[in-house]
């Protein structure tokens, strides 16, 4: 071999090991981190349809609210991780003044979208996004686990007559017996994160044969979020 192709070869052998060694990374769009977007100012308000059972009553409390939420300003928490404030604001209807409602928070951290929800850490979506992907959502907060599993990636979703091109669906549950029904499903969309979520967690009746095994409700709720609008304040 002539002389003057070592150093060439020299230079692609280096080349090669360079980026061999190198480590893999991910766009965020390809991951699917906008699926659950954290940026300071970013809004969301959700119309909101609720009924509520109560013991000894067979008659449902239906409620009809919004609820805005705002990304706040980034912090380091308790475990030195980037997290942001998620202020949580409710009126009846659109005519009414906002009032503050709660304080949540959320952070990302290595392939894991965190919502801590009343005290409690939620695993909500994992990365990369991709269909059948299952994970314990309880695994951060000590409760039985919980498995989630995403579906539908890349789905058009429509919520009150407004389209959503690119969207994955995560079932955190679907469970039904003859003494309880258990759903929660949320759907997620690129660059807006949360656009639906329906919440059914209630007990039917079992104190009689003659109640036993009729979907009759004793005690619960049925929760339906649908976003309104969205933005950046």
């Amino acid at each position: 071999m002539p002389l003057r192709l070592y150093p060439l070869l020299l230079g692609l052998l280096n080349l090669f090991l360079f980026t061999g060694c190198q480590p893999v990374t991910t766009e965020p769009v390809a991951s699917g981190y906008d699926y659950f977007p954290l940026e300071t100012g970013r809004y969301v308000i959700y119309d909101i349809q609720e009924q509520q059972y109560v013991i000894n009553n067979g008659t449902p409390v239906n409620r009809t609210y919004q609820l805005k939420e705002v990304v706040g300003k980034s912090y380091t928490n308790v475990m030195g991780q980037t997290a942001y404030r998620l202020m949580r604001y409710r009126r009846s209807a659109e005519n009414q003044p906002w009032q503050a409602d709660s304080m949540w928070s959320a952070h990302a951290i290595n392939n894991e979208a965190i919502r801590t929800e009343n005290g409690r850490d939620f695993i909500k979506i994992l990365f990369p996004v991709r269909n059948l992907l299952t994970w314990d959502g309880n695994q951060r907060n000590g409760v039985d686990a919980d498995e989630y599993q995403i579906r539908n990636v890349g789905h058009t979703y429509y919520v009150s007559g407004k389209q959503f091109n690119e969207t994955a669906t995560v079932v955190e549950q679907d469970d039904s017996t003859l003494t309880s029904q258990d759903k929660r499903v949320t759907v997620y969309a690129r660059e807006v994160g949360l656009i639906y979520k329906e919440r059914i967690q209630i007990q039917f009746c079992t104190a009689t044969p003659a109640c036993t095994g009729r979907s009759q409700i004793e005690y619960g709720i049925r929760q339906v979020y649908r976003i309104n609008t969205y933005g950046k304040e």
